[in-house]
């Protein structure tokens, strides 16, 4: 039988790179206050970049997915769902406005979460928001021969209320004793959470929803300016296989929550780096032109004109279309496809290749 008890962790001994994580991870955090201190109409893009992202990327990770025109439409409430995928889609979008919003009145208990998970199926037809799960669910996967198998069996729903009563409690007294690093009881959280896997859909969102409330709730408000859910979505097959690893021997208190304590920690300094690479861009004094090509300089392989946004938020669309056909003319990039399905390569690569 599953017991829960944080307070053990004080005395646990993490490894050198869970030390090294949690140094650099305190010293990004303790830079970001002067960081938020500039061009707060830039922070201002970031933070509408990053929203978008986030929506699209948590829900993409559980193959609820529509065009990102759409996405960018349904985030700016332009428009109304068309199908079930947009209707989850909404839901999320609405759950993490909350979340940004109202972070330090949402407490950690388990109405709350109820009340979370409602409004992310707030759109839905499927009757399931704000109800734990009222069946077995099992977390599968496929074999080498393609066949479906069950990689972990989560608590029944007879277990579930009480589960989540206790984890929530046993975060929230860890939290208060302050005798372990709320970077350490967050994924430990987390992962408790996806091992019970409470709700009959909707576990994956929620886990990420939550890690964003407490993060926030802790200040550590990273993901407001760089979408966590849209790193974990492209190394999704890390996520789940620390996952995985931390989940074995989870019935038996066997389990080890490093591997997954290891992933969100490299998530979220990845983040940090990130948002300083931005806020530099932005404060240095130099030509647009020149911007956009050092950005252009970060990338590897192909790039679109969202990729050179994300990476200069200070100059505006027109700007970087401008930019972008100047250095196509001066040969510096080539342009591929037409439209939507546009992107473009460094010259100096695609010459590489063809001597490939």
């Amino acid at each position: 039988m599953r017991i829960f008890n944080y307070e053990n962790l004080a005395s646990t001994k993490w490894d050198s790179e869970v030390v090294n994580l949690l140094t650099q991870i305190h010293e990004h955090k303790g830079k970001q206050e002067l960081f938020l201190q500039r061009k707060p109409a830039v922070l201002d893009k970031l933070v509408e970049i990053a929203k978008i992202q986030s929506v699209e990327d948590s829900n993409k990770i559980e193959g609820i997915v529509t065009t990102s025109v759409r996405i960018k439409e349904l985030m700016n409430q332009k428009t109304t769902p068309k199908n079930r995928d947009e209707e989850e889609i909404l839901g999320y979008r609405d759950v993490l406005n909350t979340i940004h919003e109202s972070y330090e009145y949402i407490p950690i208990n388990s109405n709350y979460i109820l009340q979370l998970h409602r409004n992310l199926f707030k759109y839905s037809e499927k009757g399931i928001g704000g109800r734990y799960k009222n069946t077995q669910n099992s977390i599968v996967g496929k074999d080498a021969n393609g066949h479906t198998i069950e990689i972990f069996k989560p608590l029944s729903p007879y277990e579930t209320p009480s589960a989540i009563e206790q984890i929530c409690n046993e975060l929230n007294r860890a939290l208060d004793r302050k005798e372990v690093d709320a970077l350490l009881l967050i994924p430990i959280f987390i992962h408790d959470f996806l091992c019970i896997h409470p709700f009959n859909d909707g576990n994956g969102r929620m886990s990420r929803l939550l890690t964003t409330l407490l993060l926030y709730r802790q200040g550590y408000f990273i993901g407001k300016y760089i979408s966590l859910e849209s790193k974990i979505e492209k190394n999704k097959d890390s996520y789940y296989a620390s996952l995985e690893k931390s989940g074995i021997g989870w019935s038996e208190n066997k389990d080890n929550p490093v591997p997954f304590i290891k992933y969100i920690l490299r998530t979220i300094l990845a983040a940090y780096i990130d948002f300083e690479e931005k806020v530099d861009y932005v404060d240095k004094k130099t030509p647009t032109i020149t911007l956009v090509r050092n950005a252009i300089d970060s990338k590897l392989g192909k790039f679109t004109k969202s990729d050179i946004m994300e990476l200069v938020p200070s100059v505006g669309r027109a700007t970087i279309e401008n930019m972008l056909k100047k250095l196509t003319e001066e040969e510096y990039i080539e342009r591929h496809g037409k439209g939507r399905a546009t992107f473009y390569v460094k010259k100096q690569q695609t010459a590489k290749d063809r001597n490939i």
